[in-house]
């Protein structure tokens, strides 16, 4: 670049921006005093701008820090409620809600299907006054809340906007983003319900609601975390969420809607691993190829729609049951690696995860490790601060180039959908993940207290217990819940909404309605799985 470009970045990008979001502080120095310019070099061009490879705003963290939004949720919406009171407490920025495994794949806890599961794995959410019990207390205008949520994503999104109305904020100003990715369910992960026709029209009927509806909300987080959970690499971790949302975007516009309507509301989330120059990488690299899809593929015009945000989290795969405590040092790693990678928002896995739920003191110290790396590390001071690097740059290109190949070969099939139905994503997966698991076994890959360095101590941690009677207790809530409402009501609206799922109308207003006469989770699921079937893989 010359330096007329930067002078063009800072006319055209940078001082319209300032005026809008001025930086967190005046003067960004070391502890030396030596001052740190806003952004180093001209040669990688420049954040805020097209295809955005060193950030998607011009100040990145000198404006605004990432959102610290720890993963939270088990048993009852009290006992979780209380959680995500004592994280905020303590410095949180962002909500971020694990329901259980019931909820997940619609069922109610009194449900045959969810026995033994309830509140195991999050929170148990099956209807509209538990949603309320969740965030009792929270003021929903004042947080942004994330929920990880596919198949009923559309329901729990329900279930969030009249508990705003409840709370009297208006809908519009509602900020937050559902998962509702069920390509990567049908890939990795397995909490899909519906077949991909129905799956893909509850996900555009968000699209199209939103727009104008919940225009702050993010609609979809395209998710990368959970195929490189599976065990794939960095690049198929890239190539294969990019191609998901090739999916989603030609999905969206099939079913008429502009690109520029839909695509600023977009998101992805992605995994961060110990490779810590891969990992950097790999964020630019993927927010380079995003911007290059959207303009170039779709036409997009709208330059927020060229944008790739994302949320990171840090690697549930590489944590270690022996010597726990090393968990912080692997966490810690992949954190930095996410800032420097130029995350939006950010959540740090406790010590703990691969033994059990986290506790909160395990969960303090990973917010505390985003803390520490936002206020004393320096590295949020600059843009892109590894940019440059001969070693990032040629990882960025060389990553890129790669992805791009898998992507190609996606297309040549007809598209993520039609690569997953034929089992090509899935068996790259399981292949990559052979691969590392022998790498391991012969001590190729050394794992720090698992293949090597390892110890006979017992493990001592503090232990979260999830009781039995969470299952009876939400169980007799659901049959209070339909003993007191207006069963005349629902059965009317289940007819309603039988006839709607088989006609072609948007949804999503029907389930705010559904919500609010306390048709619960299980019976909207329900209704629906008896209009358009469960989705049963064939392979």
């Amino acid at each position: 670049m010359t330096d007329l470009s930067r002078e063009h970045w800072e006319q055209q990008t940078l001082f319209p921006f300032l005026k809008k979001n001025p930086e967190r502080k005046e003067k960004f120095e070391t502890s030396s005093g030596i001052p740190l310019e806003r952004v180093y070099g001209d040669d990688g061009g420049f954040p805020g701008e097209y295809p955005f490879t060193r950030g998607v705003q011009p100040t990145m963290y000198r404006g605004r820090l990432w959102t610290m939004r720890q993963y939270a949720g088990f048993a009852t919406a009290e006992e979780s409620n209380q959680r995500y009171k004592f994280l905020l407490a303590k410095g949180q920025t962002g909500l971020s809600i694990a329901f259980d495994l019931p909820t997940q794949i619609g069922y109610d806890p009194d449900d045959v299907m969810a026995q033994g599961e309830v509140g195991k794995v999050g929170v148990s959410i099956p209807s509209l006054d538990e949603m309320a019990r969740l965030f009792e207390g929270i003021p929903l205008d004042k947080v942004s809340t994330s929920m990880t949520i596919n198949a009923p994503a559309s329901i729990l999104l329900a279930m969030y906007i009249a508990v705003g109305k409840r709370q009297g904020v208006e809908t519009k100003k509602l900020r937050g983003t559902i998962q509702n990715d069920i390509l990567k369910e049908y890939i990795a992960r397995g909490t899909y319900i519906f077949p991909p026709a129905p799956s893909m029209r509850l996900i555009t009927d968000v699209f199209k609601f939103c727009k104008t509806e919940v225009p702050e909300w993010n609609t979809i987080s395209i998710s990368g975390y959970h195929v490189r959970e599976a065990g794939c690499t960095a690049v198929q971790e890239v190539a294969f969420t990019l191609a998901n949302g090739i999916e989603y975007v030609k999905a969206a516009i099939s079913a008429g809607l502009d690109v520029d309507d839909f695509a600023p509301q977009l998101a992805f989330f992605f995994n961060a691993h110990n490779q810590f120059l891969e990992e950097v990488a790999k964020f630019r690299a993927a927010r380079r190829m995003w911007a290059t899809i959207m303009r170039d593929r779709f036409g997009a015009k709208n330059p927020k729609s060229w944008m790739l945000r994302f949320h990171t989290q840090t690697g549930g795969s590489t944590l270690t049951a022996q010597q726990p405590m090393n968990n912080v040092s692997r966490v810690t790693i992949q954190a930095l690696a996410a800032v420097l990678g130029g995350t939006q928002s950010l959540h740090t896995n406790g010590m703990d995860e691969a033994l059990q739920l986290p506790t909160e003191s395990a969960v303090q110290v990973a917010l505390r490790t985003q803390q520490i790396i936002a206020y004393e590390s320096g590295v949020a001071d600059t843009v892109d601060p590894l940019a440059g690097s001969y070693v990032i740059e040629s990882l960025t290109d060389e990553i890129e180039k790669r992805a791009f190949a898998y992507i190609k070969q996606i297309d040549e099939m007809g598209g993520a959908l039609s690569a997953i139905e034929r089992g090509y994503v899935q068996n790259e997966i399981q292949d990559a993940a052979y691969r590392y698991q022998k790498a391991v076994e012969s001590k190729e890959q050394i794992v720090v207290g698992v293949n090597e360095f390892v110890v006979k101590d017992d493990v001592k941690i503090q232990r979260l217990k999830i009781e039995d009677s969470v299952e009876k207790a939400q169980c007799e809530k659901i049959n209070a819940l339909k003993a007191k409402r207006d069963n005349s009501r629902v059965n009317e609206l289940r007819s309603r909404l039988e006839t709607t799922a088989r006609g072609s109308e948007n949804l999503m207003r029907l389930f705010v309605e559904c919500v609010e006469s306390d048709m619960t989770l299980g019976e909207i699921c329900g209704t629906l799985r008896n209009v358009w079937g469960e989705y049963r893989p064939t392979l």
